[in-house]
């Protein structure tokens, strides 16, 4: 087996074929055929509809992430309370109570 050449360990250079350039006598063939049944039937587009279901779907996208972080912020909590309970204290429920000032 012979030694590798320094050559060798650049890698090799592929030959590319050129690009055929496209003809200037016409428009470009598509590469699908019967884009006709896609366009338009001439009906003019609703602007009103189109951005009542914009917000609509923004109000819906929001909704659901305000209900992630709630639900995050749930069963983090939900978590502090298990490791507080299962390290062995007894004093892990919240107590909300007001403070007493003098009278």
């Amino acid at each position: 087996m012979s030694a590798p050449h320094p050559e060798d360990e650049k890698g090799r250079v592929l030959p590319f074929r050129q690009r055929k350039k496209p003809r200037a006598d016409g428009p470009p063939p598509t590469p699908v055929e019967g884009l006709e049944k896609y366009t338009e039937d001439g009906t003019p587009d609703d602007y009103r509809q189109r951005m009542t279901n914009n917000v609509l779907a923004l109000a819906f996208c929001l909704l659901l992430v305000a209900i992630g972080v709630w639900l995050a912020n749930s069963i983090a909590d939900l978590r502090k309370k298990q490791d507080c309970v299962l390290s062995g204290r007894r004093d892990c429920a919240n107590v909300s109570a007001q403070p007493s000032g003098p009278k």
